[in-house]
């Protein structure tokens, strides 16, 4: 590998951009970052005067070498910074886009470059636990794709998709999906008080019971139908909040249309 120009460039330290960082520092594959973030935290303050990355407010300004280049900056920031994905892509280097709702068609018009990898992480990777979806135009070469995917299991699992388009339901399916978890143990929680129990124990026993069901998930490999199957009693209580929860308009029903209309927005943005 060329030591002059092996870095790595993030531009944006926000919540998910530091979360890339931590990963990055913590696995040792990439000896050289370089941050690009106007407003940096003291966590990456604390990062720069210790030498592990190299921090600077503005990327116009620097001549940094680099291999591949995360923009980790909010949507409508990267459609007002034409000047510098201009001044990005004339350094031919890998980019590779976490911004919500921007497409590869506009990322290759703004950057001049063909070198882009789409990607849609969730927030779960801040705590190394999420899972990140990713697409590469058809040209993108196998070093590219290797390298982006090296680049985002730092926040946990990846999986690829050969069309753009199901970045959208990507973004409303897992990207979008940790809000709605937690909107279920809101749910449960407000269940529990309303039937007498107080919050502090209502709000305990719904998230301890998510959390767990959560790990159980991970640690057995039998389909979700096959667990829930296993706690259902015939007859027993479960079975009876399920015949609920399963009824027409119930649950899938309503789960659908959430997702649909998360994944319509997602294309929407892209179109703004």
């Amino acid at each position: 590998m060329d030591k002059n120009n092996s870095g790595i460039l993030l531009l944006g330290a926000g919540r998910m951009g530091s979360a890339l960082l931590r990963g990055w520092i913590a696995s040792k594959d990439f000896p050289t970052i370089h941050i690009v973030e106007p407003a940096p935290s003291e966590a990456i303050l604390a990062l720069a005067d210790g030498g592990q990355i190299r921090l600077t407010a503005n990327f116009e300004s620097t001549r940094v070498k680099f291999k591949a280049a995360v923009i980790a900056l909010k949507p409508q920031v990267v459609k007002n910074e034409v000047r510098l994905l201009r001044a990005l892509g004339a350094r031919k280097a890998l980019v590779v886009s976490i911004a919500a709702g921007i497409t590869t068609h506009f990322l290759q018009f703004a950057l001049g470059s063909i070198r882009i990898v789409r990607t849609m992480p969730n927030t779960l990777g801040t705590i190394g636990r999420g899972i990140t979806g990713l697409y590469a135009p058809e040209a993108t070469s196998k070093q590219d794709r290797a390298l982006a995917e090296s680049l985002m299991t730092t926040l946990g699992e990846t999986v690829w998709v050969a069309d753009e388009g199901l970045i959208d339901v990507i973004t409303a399916l897992s990207g979008s999906g940790p809000a709605y978890v937690f909107l279920l143990v809101e749910t449960m929680t407000k269940a529990g008080i309303a039937m007498g129990l107080s919050p502090t124990v209502a709000a305990r026993l719904a998230r301890t019971t998510t959390a767990g069901a959560g790990a159980l998930l991970d640690a057995d490999p039998r389909r979700p139908e096959e667990l829930r199957r296993d706690v259902t009693s015939p007859g027993g209580t479960t079975e009876a909040a399920l015949r609920v929860l399963m009824s027409k308009n119930g649950l899938e029903d309503l789960m659908q249309r959430a997702i649909a209309a998360a994944a319509r927005c997602s294309k929407e943005l892209a179109r703004t």
